[in-house]
């Protein structure tokens, strides 16, 4: 299954984890106005804590950007740098609760210690540059089966964690055709007009830069296939305390 994918509805819904999870699903508009649906997944989301867990996760960072970049471009996603260990961010763990190995992983920043490493070639109009904003980076999953579910647990994940930081604005930088994904995820471009933009801290390769609105994402997606799954679904394996 494609990495660059973000799992629907139906495939929640109906796609197993072989072997040991069988998705209860989604519930029904009567179920989910009596109660919210409790999910549980067969691996678990966290905070990284740590040396060990940054070391991880930059390999599993090296492992799968290798898969798509030069090797020249990816030799420094080799060991954590230094945004992984600043004040304001978050680095994600997506673990098998069946080996504990790592499946996913991502990097959240905010702006409440200094500005986005996006910033460094990107200007934010003024209402984004003032307003407290998180930046999704250093996304990457194991190549495997379920990963494109991973990866939207995990961009559930980063949501709540953001929401919780008082974030008004998630933005993120993505190449084609990885674009899709978020734009699937209803986020739009910061600037339309400008299209894709050579960025410095993703290799000073072309990315749009898009961005989803925290303060009205539940009105704004309220007919999005994946509402109920992101919004009216409580999965405890998500841990972000």
């Amino acid at each position: 299954m494609s990495v660059s994918g973000v799992a629907t509805r139906s495939d929640i819904a109906h796609h197993g984890w072989p072997g040991q999870w069988a998705p209860y699903g989604l519930p029904d508009d009567a179920t989910a106005q009596a109660a919210r649906a409790v999910e549980r997944l067969p691996f678990t989301v966290r905070l990284a804590h740590g040396e060990g867990d940054l070391r991880r996760a930059a390999q599993l960072r090296h492992a799968a950007y290798s898969r798509h970049l030069p090797a020249a471009l990816t030799q420094g996603l080799r060991e954590p740098d230094a945004t992984d260990r600043a004040p304001g961010v978050a680095v994600l763990l997506a673990e098998s609760k069946v080996d504990g190995s790592l499946l996913g992983t991502m990097r959240v920043q905010t702006n409440a210690h200094g500005p986005l490493v996006l910033e460094q070639s990107f200007t934010l109009p003024a209402a984004m540059a003032t307003a407290r904003c998180a930046e999704v980076t250093r996304l990457a999953v194991a190549q495997a089966q379920h990963s494109r579910f991973v990866k939207t647990v995990m961009l559930k994940a980063a949501y709540f964690w953001c929401e919780r930081q008082g974030v008004r604005y998630v933005l993120v930088t993505a190449r084609a055709p990885l674009d899709r994904q978020y734009a699937r995820l209803m986020f739009r471009d910061v600037q339309p007009e400008l299209g894709f933009v050579p960025l410095a801290h993703v290799f000073d390769l072309p990315h749009r830069v898009m961005f989803c609105d925290i303060a009205n994402a539940r009105r704004e997606g309220a007919q999005h296939p994946l509402y109920t799954f992101w919004f009216e679904t409580d999965h405890p394996d998500i841990e972000l305390d």
